[in-house]
């Protein structure tokens, strides 16, 4: 294994374990448990690391929420979506602000449709009733919370300098 996939594959780890650690401090909007934190990691993942890992990151990131009682069915689809997407447009614009909005856009809207089959598969129809209108209102809320908190940060490094030492320093 490659070095610099060494270092990703580690920083990938630590920040599943602040989402995971971050979901503890979660609210509860509609049914849905919002926890900026994941959101936060997604970003600092795409900018990072890129799309696959940060997919990677909150794959297992929901899983572990689950497997804790940390999280619901719902950060499966939601979590995912905006890693994706925003560590897609990270990868071809390089700008934080499409990102982040990628991000809103990838967990608030494409995640909270998902959310609605998922719902229906694994909760049952009553629960996917509520899905398609309930998931998208707190999934937006709880994204947009956590690109913030992600913007801050990254805007913080880029404008020191530090952003791009740390991603050449993975890179390498």
């Amino acid at each position: 294994m490659k070095k610099s996939n060494t270092k990703k594959l580690a920083l990938a780890g630590v920040l599943c374990a602040v989402a995971v650690v971050g979901s503890m401090f979660s609210f509860p909007v509609f049914g849905s448990k919002c926890a900026p934190v994941q959101h936060m990691v997604n970003v600092l993942c795409a900018v990072l690391l890129g799309p696959w890992y940060g997919v990677g990151a909150a794959f297992v990131a929901s899983l572990l929420r689950n497997l804790l009682g940390l999280g619901s069915l719902m950060a499966f689809p939601g979590s995912m979506c905006g890693a994706l997407l925003c560590g897609i447009v990270y990868h071809k614009t390089h700008k934080l602000l499409p990102t982040l909005i990628g991000e809103v856009f990838g967990t608030g809207i494409i995640g909270g449709l998902l959310a609605w089959p998922v719902a229906i598969l694994f909760m049952g129809k009553a629960a996917g009733d509520i899905a398609f209108y309930a998931y998208i209102v707190p999934f937006l809320i709880s994204t947009v919370g956590g690109s913030i908190i992600a913007g801050i940060i990254l805007f913080a490094l880029e404008k020191n300098g530090t952003l791009k030492s740390m991603q050449n320093a993975l890179n390498k």
